[in-house]
C-alpha cells in the first residue's frame, strides 16, 4: 500500500492537486488528525482491495508539530505502508495576489500581523517537511492546466515503483526559477531566435528553430560538456537513493533556446535504466 502525504503553502494548490489524485484513483483524505494516521493506516491495511493508494494533506491547520507527524509515518513503515511526500511550493507575490483575488484570510493571519509576515511564518513551520519531501512542485508560473499535467506526469502509474525518473524541463528566466531543481543550467549566451521574425512564434521543438540554436558549435559544445555532467551525476545520486531528479534549463522566455536544449539532452537520456520525463513550463506563454 503507498501513501502520499501532501503539504506546502495555503494557496500553492492543494485543492486542485487533490482532484488530479482522485482521478488517478487515490483515496484522498484532506486534514486528517496527525494522531490518527497510523489507525488510519491498520484501517486501509484491512481493506486493501479499495485503499491501495491513498493520498493524505496536512499542512498548518495541524498546529505545525510535524515531528508528530514524522513519528506518525514512521509507524505507517513499520506496518509495512510505504509513503511519499509532495509539496507544493509558491513564492510569496503569488500567494499575496492568489488571496488578494479569492478574498480569503490567510490561516495564520491575526490581528495586527500582515499577511506577508503569515506566509513567512507558515513557510518557517513547513521548512522540515519541505526538507523531507521527495516531491517538489513550484506552482507559481503554473496555470491548473499545467499543475495537472506535472502530477500526471510524477503519479500516473510510476509512484510507488521505485523507479529513478528523472525530469528534464525548460524554463524562462522571466518567470522564475523553478524551486523544485536539483540542477540548473543557463543558457542564455546561446543564439536567439527571438530575434528572427520568422521563428519568433515558433518553439525549440521545431526544427527550424533547433537549427538556429545549434548554429555555430557553440551549442553543441554545451551539450558535450552537459551530457559528460549527467552521465556522471546520475549515478551516483541513485546511489544515494534518490528517487528523482528534475534537472531545468532556462533561457530569457523559455520559448526557444531553453527548449532546443532540453529537448536535446533528453534524447540523450533515453533508452536507460530510468525514466525520463521532458517538460516545457513555460513555452505557451
Amino acid at each position: 500500500m503507498n501513501f502520499l502525504i501532501v503539504s506546502g503553502m495555503s494557496g500553492a494548490g492543494k485543492s486542485r492537486a487533490i482532484a488530479t489524485l482522485e482521478d488517478l484513483g487515490y483515496y484522498c483524505v484532506d486534514n486528517l488528525p496527525i494522531a490518527l494516521i497510523p489507525r488510519f493506516a491498520e484501517i486501509c491495511l484491512a481493506a486493501t482491495e479499495r485503499y491501495e493508494r491513498v493520498a493524505l494533506v496536512t499542512d498548518v491547520r495541524a498546529g505545525g508539530d510535524f515531528q508528530q507527524l514524522f513519528d506518525s509515518l514512521a509507524s505507517i513503515r513499520d506496518m509495512g505502508c510505504d509513503f511519499r511526500i509532495l509539496f507544493l511550493d509558491t513564492d510569496t507575490p503569488t500567494l499575496i495576489r492568489r488571496y488578494k483575488e479569492t478574498r480569503r484570510k490567510h490561516p495564520l493571519m491575526e490581528r495586527g500581523i500582515s499577511m506577508t509576515a503569515a506566509i513567512d511564518k507558515e513557510r518557517e513551520l513547513l521548512s522540515a517537511l519541505r526538507d523531507r519531501a521527495d516531491f517538489m512542485v513550484d506552482t507559481t508560473g503554473l496555470s491548473t492546466a499545467g499543475l495537472r499535467e506535472r502530477l500526471l506526469t510524477l503519479f500516473s502509474g510510476a509512484e510507488g515503483s521505485g523507479a529513478f525518473e528523472v525530469i528534464v524541463q525548460s524554463f524562462g528566466f522571466k518567470y522564475g526559477i523553478p524551486a523544485e531543481s536539483d540542477l540548473v543550467f543557463d543558457v542564455r549566451f546561446l543564439p536567439n531566435p527571438y530575434y528572427e521574425m520568422e521563428l519568433r512564434e515558433k518553439n525549440g521543438t521545431d526544427p527550424d528553430v533547433r537549427d538556429y540554436v545549434f548554429q555555430g558549435g557553440t551549442a553543441d559544445a554545451l551539450m558535450g560538456h552537459l551530457t559528460s555532467l549527467v552521465d556522471f551525476l546520475l549515478p551516483r545520486y541513485m546511489a544515494e537513493g534518490k528517487t528523482n531528479v528534475v534537472i531545468s534549463i532556462g533561457c530569457t522566455g523559455g520559448k526557444h533556446r531553453s527548449v532546443a536544449i532540453t529537448e536535446a539532452l533528453s534524447g540523450h537520456l533515453r533508452g536507460r535504466e530510468y525514466g525520463v520525463v521532458t517538460m516545457h513550463r513555460d513555452y505557451h506563454k
